[in-house]
């Protein structure tokens, strides 16, 4: 049946001859069919639409290894399609809790790009001392420099330069407590450097590891915390018997105490983390084993690391929404990707890029994606609960800003000039972590930018 024979009947109504109400109920039928159709056809879209959104993509295999306190994984080498972050003013998930800087929502922070900025860090490897040994890659001779001479431009708006000055006033008197892994420690240490240029803090608390650490910038009587909780979830390590290995256990239905115990202490906590799941662990709830994530030659279930991340974000959120000493301002930070290529951490993964990728060249993906997706959804609904209660929830959406920055980690240049002795050197490289100062710096950017708008 084709269109123009029915535009007939339309078009030539008032000149119908003969029996016109047996053309009339043929276009009616036919009406009656395209409109069905049509409904079928949106409703068959809506189940696409939401898979898209979430970057619901089967996320490929990965392996966890572990050196010393520090996890990475493995990059997949077989890349599903890409799906690029859609971070909309608009998107429920995302919204008026994200990095959204403009009162009327038309401006995020969270989608944009790196363009070139001559005008450089604001400190240096000399000028700043809380910059860890594996992230101090000029002090270790990493040779280029251009890493440093880009600035985040936000799609729709401008993200000014830090101003450490407003940063210290706008936190007088208060307490910002940072809460999770290795780059949550990563994150806080750019910012004792971005601070320090206006005033040199004492260091008040060390527990010798630095994995509880506290820095007073006294003229403010504003301190910052790092608080090491990996999990956010109670944590044990137990011997394998007849092995010289050991199991870890998480339990997920126990908050880690490591830092919940202190939240009433704190104005501002900021969560972030997600990386250490990746390893292979025990899951129990109640005290009774419940699964698993790779423990092969047993009977437990594999429940995979999403599960468990999923379920220790929330106990998490949910510890602060119902803390009834805690009335501060909740910050989550997305979850940082690697930059891992040609191999994993352990068997010869590199990052030897030196520029920042454009934004067609990369897209969220895999784990990556599945991980972000988590987090979303985790905290909309934490979100809500909390303004309820009449707390604060905000969204750093830093995902997208750091994928597109491969050249931005130490590599090689965790250790001290590696290629002295040897230019052809194999040198296991760190492309999780970020140099100081670098592209991590912008972080904090957001963070600001963020404040600065509680205060209005």
């Amino acid at each position: 049946m084709k269109p123009s024979h029915h535009n007939t009947h339309i078009n030539g109504a008032g000149n119908c001859k003969g029996n016109c109400s047996h053309q009339h109920g043929d276009w009616n039928a036919f009406i009656f069919q395209r409109r069905h159709l049509l409904i079928w056809f949106l409703a068959a879209l809506i189940p696409f639409a939401v898979v898209r959104s979430y970057f619901s993509h089967s996320p490929a295999v990965y392996e966890v290894e572990t050196s010393h306190e520090e996890t990475s994984v493995q990059t997949s080498e077989h890349r599903s399609t890409p799906v690029p972050i859609l971070n909309r003013a608009g998107d429920s998930l995302v919204g008026h809790n994200s990095s959204v800087i403009n009162q009327d929502g038309d401006c995020d922070l969270s989608t944009g790009e790196w363009i070139p900025d001559p005008s450089g860090p604001f400190y240096t490897n000399a000028t700043c001392r809380a910059i860890q040994e594996h992230q101090n890659c000029m002090k270790h001779g990493r040779p280029d420099t251009g890493y440093l001479n880009y600035r985040w431009k936000p799609m729709n708006c401008e993200l000014p330069r830090f101003n450490a000055s407003r940063f210290l006033e706008l936190m007088r008197g208060k307490i910002l407590a940072f809460v999770g892994d290795s780059i949550g420690r990563n994150h806080m240490q750019s910012l004792v450097c971005l601070l320090s240029q206006v005033e040199d803090p004492r260091d008040i608390y060390n527990d010798g590891t630095d994995k509880f650490r506290r820095w007073l910038f006294p003229s403010y009587n504003f301190t910052l915390a790092v608080l090491w909780s990996p999990f956010l979830v109670k944590e044990m390590t137990k011997k394998i018997e007849g092995s010289a290995s050991e199991q870890l256990q998480l339990y997920l239905d126990v908050v880690d105490k490591n830092w919940t115990s202190q939240l009433h202490e704190f104005d501002i906590v900021l969560l972030s983390g997600g990386q250490w799941f990746l390893k292979a662990a025990l899951y129990l709830e109640k005290d009774e084993v419940i699964g698993c994530h790779y423990c092969p030659g047993t009977n437990f279930t594999q429940l995979g690391f999403y599960f468990a991340y999923r379920k220790a974000l929330r106990l998490a959120l949910k510890s602060i929404n119902t803390s009834p000493d805690y009335k501060g301002l909740t910050f989550l930070r997305t979850f940082t990707p690697d930059h891992f290529e040609n191999g994993r951490w352990d068997n010869g993964g590199t990052c030897e890029r030196t520029v920042p990728f454009k934004k067609n060249e990369i897209a969220v993906e895999g784990m990556n994606a599945e991980m972000y997706k988590i987090q979303l959804e985790e905290f909309e609904k934490a979100a809500k609960e909390g303004a309820a209660r009449g707390l604060k929830f905000r969204l750093i959406n830093t995902t997208w800003a750091s994928l597109l920055r491969p050249d931005g980690h130490p590599g090689p240049y965790r250790y001290p000039y590696p290629f002295a002795k040897d230019k052809n050197a194999k040198v296991q490289n760190d492309c999780l972590h970020w140099c100081l100062p670098g592209p991590i710096d912008a972080w904090n950017e957001f963070l600001l930018e963020m404040l600065k708008r509680e205060s209005t």
